[in-house]
């Protein structure tokens, strides 16, 4: 029951993110800045018309926020007439900012500003209210685009952000389609309040026949929630003894279908497989698991840390040692600049993996 707990901890989290009410909305005019002071580059008194900004929310103590440091600088560089603005929020020590990006240096470089925020009330800052929370946003990364008539175009996460800011630049972005399509997300969040309960219920009750019940209750109800809910599924099928050998059927249907175009949700399911310490998967299973985090990989570019991480250890469990050095390897230069670079266990995954790979030779 590992998996299972494990994955309906992550839903848990997940409903507690995407539930509250949203009254900032893509077409919405865009929130003023409201800053303390500008701790990198030139400061940007207003949002202007006719021109197009990534506001992105960070904060040193987050682990996610600093892999996306380096992506955002490489943006910058590439669109240079963007203006990017990275606001740290939640920070107890707003001192404690200013070193951070002191030492980033060019690896951090777009402009830097910190929330406004009243004393000694760090999750009250005015960005973070305005912007975050007004969006239903209750956690970091995050980012938005204003287009140039000054409304916000897109939010999410800030490694996603690339296709849309590119589609603004040039004009093509639909707003209108954008905003329909948060509203039917939206539809769908409000519908998972419904069920919250019964899932928790399930969860407490530590039967993984009363959860896959639920799950395939609500998902009957409305097809559409499966996307929400794919990945407690398939966990679920993972530990249930009696329905374990549905996990790879129904993983197939994931990859193919449900989730083909989702990176971060494919992560998930390949994670599920080869993350239990308890016992090791069978070998159809593991070798699905590359399959899903080969997908995964190509959907991020290459470029996301924690993606290239399961990728390495999938080749690895799958025998394909010398690959899995080859991943890791990248692992360690996309972490380069940031708090992960002097994390001891990726270059110890490493060696690990290079030992496998001159046993094989």
């Amino acid at each position: 029951m590992k998996r299972t707990a494990f994955l309906v901890a992550l839903l848990v989290t997940w409903l507690a993110t995407h539930l509250p009410a949203q009254e900032l909305n893509i077409g919405d005019a865009a929130p003023k800045l409201q800053v303390k002071e500008f701790v990198k580059g030139d400061k940007v008194g207003g949002l202007e018309k006719g021109k197009v900004y990534v506001v992105e929310f960070w904060a040193t103590w987050c682990g996610p926020c600093r892999m996306a440091i380096p992506h955002l600088t490489e943006l910058q560089k590439k669109y240079k007439d963007v203006t990017f603005v990275g606001i740290s929020v939640y920070e107890d020590n707003p001192t404690g900012v200013k070193n951070f990006v002191a030492r980033m240096g060019d690896k951090m470089d777009y402009r830097v500003a910190l929330d406004d925020i009243p004393e000694g009330k760090p999750a009250e800052g005015k960005m973070a209210k305005g912007w975050l929370e007004s969006a239903g946003l209750y956690t970091i990364p995050n980012a938005f685009i204003v287009n140039q008539e000054g409304k916000i175009a897109w939010y999410g996460h800030p490694n996603r952000v690339e296709e849309a800011l590119e589609s603004v630049v040039n004009g093509k972005w639909d707003i209108k389609q954008a905003a329909a399509e948060r509203k039917k997300k939206k539809i769908l969040v409000n519908k998972m309040k419904s069920i919250k309960d019964e899932i928790l219920q399930a969860q407490e009750s530590g039967d993984s026949k009363e959860m896959l019940g639920v799950l395939d209750k609500a998902i009957g109800q409305d097809p559409k929630l499966e996307s929400f809910l794919a990945t407690a599924k398939f966990t679920v099928l993972l530990g249930n003894e009696e329905e374990g050998h549905k996990a790879l059927e129904y993983g197939n249907h994931l990859l193919n279908n449900v989730l083909k175009g989702d990176a971060e949700a494919l992560n998930t399911v390949a994670r599920a497989i080869i993350e239990p310490k308890e016992s090791r998967p069978d070998e159809k299973l593991l070798k699905f698991s590359l399959s899903v985090a080969l997908r995964a990989d190509e959907l991020a570019k290459s470029k996301e840390p924690r993606i290239a991480s399961t990728l390495a250890k999938c080749y690895f469990d799958n025998g394909y040692a010398a690959k899995a050095v080859v991943i890791q390897e990248r692992l360690i230069e996309l972490v380069k600049g940031t708090a992960a670079e002097n994390d001891a266990s990726l270059k110890e995954r490493l060696e690990l993996y290079k030992k496998a790979a001159n046993k094989m030779k």
